[in-house]
């Protein structure tokens, strides 16, 4: 039977006090192409005993008023410059979207991956299908639960902000809801300074190539695979015991010895390989693994902390179907690792230059996009129910992501959705390690 989610209120909430009135520019890797979208975060809280739920709604619309004074551009409304050259962020106050919901969900459907990719959607109710066309930039829906537990779901122009600037707002936003403290006492401070990822002038040739924005051929109707074929969602934790046999295993399968992993680049690489033989890809189809590379102390001088804008770069591992699954762990893992090496300040810049230049967007025939949110903090939000027992998205796509595990900081768990042939045999390889 399908749940139902009925929204009670909808209400723009605007900064509790004046805010700066301007247009303020949005830098080169904020107006990529493949960002203007709103990522969307579900957080899923247990009532603790006695919890007045109006008490609650009430904090979070009044904190939400007041941290839209420091980060006012999310109360502006993005568009494109008259050139098209980039994005820019009218800002003149006009709010962000509350919404407060009761649904006959409980706290248990959440324990498991969702039965299909949009079972989740009403959690976040606003859903804009372009961005740029006056939709907020910012939306929150707090849904009371079956049982008195709560969800909130969160929507968040990724043009705005990235995940590390996205997890620091979340993060302030919860602890003026459960403080007294002050806007003025929040740390880190928000920083816009876009210009730091603006291209230079006169622009420079850089020699750094870019794997990621480069078309490859698609000999085996990739892309309409994924967008024909029903998608089913999968959710997988992997603790410390499961990380360190994946290290064990990509050492044992490398070249040269010697090498250290992290347990994102063996967890990537397995997921990859998992990914790519339960599809049965022609050998010779070119994969590509993409995924996030976090800038802020990559590029010189550093990013100053507070900066919530864009500060990352793709990192992009390629090879093909055959090598993929015949050369191991380890090859897959080293391919992963030297695609972190490549990002220095020299890559950061050429990135900025050809976004800038060429409007260079990925491609995405035979791409896995992963992005680790097990690492922003977003397990730490707490708006005055308690720290959320799950974190993950609101819709549960294509997109990999690596999420934290409530209670336990040592795992990570694993979400992807698969065309729903395959989703059987991709489970049973990503929980086989040492296949």
């Amino acid at each position: 039977m399908e749940n139902s989610v009925h929204v009670k209120e909808v209400v723009v909430i605007k900064p509790s006090e004046p805010t700066p009135s301007r247009v303020l520019s949005l830098s080169a890797l904020d107006s990529q192409l493949f960002l203007r979208f709103t990522v969307e975060y579900l957080f899923v809280f247990k009532a603790r005993p006695g919890l007045d739920q109006s008490v609650i709604t009430a904090r979070v619309k009044a904190a939400l008023a007041k941290i839209l004074v420091p980060y006012y551009p999310l109360a502006g409304r993005v568009r494109a410059k008259l050139d098209g050259s980039s994005l820019e962020v009218v800002c003149r106050a006009q709010g962000a979207v509350f919404m407060e919901a009761v649904s006959d969900h409980t706290i248990n459907d959440f324990d498991r991956a969702p039965r299909y990719v949009t079972q989740w959607r009403k959690l976040l109710s606003l859903s804009a299908a372009d961005v740029l066309k006056g939709a907020p930039p910012l939306g929150v829906q707090l849904t009371w639960l079956r049982g008195g537990d709560a969800t909130l779901g969160v929507g968040l122009n990724h043009s705005v902000c990235d995940g590390i600037g996205s997890a620091e707002f979340l993060n302030s936003f919860a602890e003026l809801a459960t403080s007294q403290n002050r806007v003025a006492d929040l740390k880190p401070k928000p920083i816009w300074d876009r210009h730091l990822f603006d291209p230079t002038k006169p622009s420079r040739c850089y020699s750094a190539t870019h794997l990621e924005f480069n078309r490859v051929p698609d000999l085996c109707s990739f892309t309409s695979r994924f967008s024909n074929e029903r998608l089913a969602p999968t959710s997988i934790i992997f603790d410390k015991r499961w990380l360190n046999e994946l290290k064990r295993l990509a050492l044992s399968t490398s070249r040269p010895i010697g090498l250290t992993y992290t347990s994102y680049e063996v967890l990537s690489a397995h997921v990859w390989r998992s990914w790519a033989r339960a599809l049965n890809l022609p050998s010779n189809q070119i994969l590509k693994l993409l995924f996030s590379i976090n800038i802020r102390n990559r590029v010189k001088p550093s990013v100053p902390s507070g900066y919530y804008g864009n500060a990352f770069v793709l990192g992009c591992a390629q090879t093909t179907v055959k090598d993929l699954a015949e050369k191991g762990l380890g090859y897959a893992a080293m391919l992963i690792k030297r695609a972190k090496e490549r990002v220095d300040n020299e890559y950061v810049r050429s990135v900025v230059e050809s976004v800038s230049q060429s409007r260079a967007c990925p491609d995405s025939v035979g791409v896995l996009i992963m992005s680790q949110w097990s690492r922003l903090g977003l397990e730490r939000v707490d708006f005055g129910i308690g720290k959320p027992v799950h974190v993950g998205p609101i819709c549960s796509d294509r997109y990999c992501l690596v999420l934290p595990v409530y209670n336990q900081p040592d795992a990570v768990k694993v979400t992807v959705a698969v065309p729903a042939s395959v989703v059987d045999k991709y489970e049973y390889l990503v929980k086989s390690p040492c296949s």
